[in-house]
């Protein structure tokens, strides 16, 4: 092969003229002989150039097959009868879920353009929490179209531009069909039906009012109606594994995952005065190493003397400032726990720092760092604490409640096995994320595809009026969006054009943008009736962030890796 190539190369250099007589045989063909300034020949293969660098329409057509192919895994997921994914990571451990941000956080992905739709769909869950999945199946639908405005030889860039158009056509239009949701901290119920929409899809569906309720209720006893503010961090969700799923409550104070120092510490402490430690209950220690050559027994008594010191002042200036119980982000020795049991001062070691922080906003305490700075303005006040046990087994859990400053709760989940509970929590943060949202912004939409058919209509009647040639990304975006009903009545098991054909001929004749989908076959289409709510934060969110990412992969039409030619 090598004498071969020699030979053409020469051949070349010799009579340049007759080269294309030679592109007749299967060699030339898989390389390009050209010169350089000062007439040397050399050779560039063509296939070794494709595997470096992708450039022109096969870097835009790989990009949205790579996009499309997350995007058609997350379309069964959609909806009410959406199916769940199973994801085993490399330890073994089993996730089983049908949140679109949660399936994509677990999948592994090489392609940097489908690591792009992951990134959207986190962004949207970051911002809103509800509709990780219909974000990720919209890009695709608009992918999808893309590639066939490609094929027609439109430009990216004027795709792009029509989708931007298209997309603020939806955003003006929704505003004018959007509804409002009347609360107040006395009638919860349009908050509660509104969230029961966002757990239609989840796992915890044959309890969907409790969970609904629980998560209203929670995020209304840390939120600041009059600032229409909702601090999410205030809400901890803990889960425990046995129980059925229906023994989820609702706690106003914290449960922390430990139990008592000692074993012999009363199971409850009523009128708790605590006190809360980030330093170690023990004698200090030299920073450097050291050592203490003790060789008589008095020595040792003298040592055992001082140590006793050190654990009856801290005991002291505890019991000085009128604390009750002791909370300790480290742990301490077994003479500290004898102590604090002979001076009746229950205690909890080896809380994690954020559950120090819970409880100290939720109990009016100041985190101590010294023993030395302990004073009664600094001590955190509950009504009671006490300890939970389950069932025949040893797990306990330590539950602090009727505290001074009733902003901190907590979700405490229970559940057969680690895969629901870790589920139900999921699903509980989408409800506290959409209950969140209706505080900021108390307008809505009708779910079901509902909104999707009716702004698919009013885009396709407005791309009639654009003179450019921009007017086919707009209709592409049209058609786009009905790839949302489309999915939902897949999943549903019902003919899906034939059902998006008969929704969107009622929607023009009955003039009623609220009709879709009737994935649960309850006998109408209006969306309304069904109740099938979701906040218009939400769609208008997921229309910009999908356009976003489609017109930043369209603007990518070169692809140079390391080493390309």
């Amino acid at each position: 092969y090598q004498r071969r190539v020699r030979g053409v190369v020469s051949y070349c250099v010799d009579n340049r003229t007759t080269l294309q007589k030679h592109k007749q045989t299967s060699d030339i063909y898989t390389m390009n002989v050209t010169f350089d300034e000062y007439g040397r020949p050399f050779i560039i293969l063509r296939e070794q150039q494709q595997k470096e660098r992708l450039h022109g329409i096969e870097a835009h057509k790989q990009h949205i097959t790579a996009a499309k192919t997350i995007s058609n895994i997350m379309k069964s997921s959609l909806g009410p009868k959406g199916m769940d994914k199973m994801l085993v990571s490399q330890d073994g451990d089993v996730t089983v879920t049908n949140d679109g941000a949660t399936i994509l956080e677990k999948m592994e992905v090489e392609d940097q353009m489908a690591k792009l739709l992951i990134e959207l769909s986190k962004s949207q869950d970051d911002e809103i929490g509800d509709g990780t999945t219909g974000v990720v199946v919209f890009a695709g639908a608009l992918l999808e179209q893309a590639e066939l405005l490609l094929d027609k030889g439109i430009h990216p860039l004027r795709i792009s531009r029509g989708f931007e158009l298209a997309a603020d056509i939806v955003i003006k239009y929704i505003d004018t069909i959007a509804d409002t949701v009347s609360f107040s901290p006395t009638n919860l119920e349009p908050l509660i039906t509104t969230v029961m929409t966002s757990l239609g899809s989840k796992i915890v569906n044959r309890y969907q009012y409790k969970m609904a309720k629980l998560a209203v209720e929670a995020v209304m006893s840390v939120a600041d109606l009059e600032r229409k503010d909702v601090n999410l961090d205030l809400i901890k969700i803990e889960g425990k594994v046995g129980g059925k799923l229906e023994d989820t409550t609702l706690i106003k104070g914290i449960v922390v995952d430990k139990d008592w120092a000692h074993p012999q510490t009363p199971r409850q402490v009523k009128d708790a005065r605590m006190v809360i430690l980030t330093c170690a209950f023990e004698p200090p220690k030299p920073k450097t190493t050291h050592s203490l050559p003790i060789s008589t027994v008095d020595q040792y008594n003298e040592a055992y003397k001082r140590e006793q010191e050190y654990f009856t002042k801290m005991i002291k200036h505890i019991k000085d400032s009128g604390a009750n119980m002791v909370i300790c982000q480290w742990g301490f020795d077994d003479e500290a726990n004898h102590l604090l049991l002979a001076n009746e001062i229950p205690a909890i070691r080896w809380v994690g720092g954020v559950e120090i922080e819970l409880i100290a906003i939720a109990t009016g305490a100041r985190i101590v760092p010294r023993f030395e700075e302990i004073t009664p303005q600094k001590l955190g006040k509950a009504g009671l604490v006490k300890e939970l046990t389950f069932g025949t087994t040893k797990e306990r859990m330590i539950v602090i409640e009727e505290c001074s400053n009733s902003k901190a709760v907590t979700v405490f989940i229970r559940g057969g096995n680690k895969m629901i509970i870790e589920e139900t929590k999921r699903s509980i943060h989408d409800a506290l994320c959409v209950c969140r949202n209706l505080i900021r912004d108390n307008r809505i939409l009708y779910g079901g595809g509902s909104v999707e058919i009716a702004a698919s209509l009013a885009v396709a009647k407005a791309a009639d009026e654009i003179p450019t040639i921009e007017q086919y990304a707009v209709r592409a975006f049209a058609d786009a969006l009905d790839a949302i009903p489309l999915a939902l009545a897949d999943n549903s098991g019902l003919p899906a054009i034939q059902t998006l054909a008969d929704v969107k001929y009622r929607q023009v004749q009955e003039k009623n943008p609220r009709l879709g989908i009737d994935c649960m076959n309850v006998g109408t289409c209006d969306m309304k009736e069904q109740f099938v709510i979701e906040g218009l934060h939400a769609k208008r969110q997921q229309i910009l962030l999908a356009t976003q990412v489609v017109k930043m992969i369209l603007k990518i039409d070169d692809v140079l890796k390391e080493g390309s030619v």
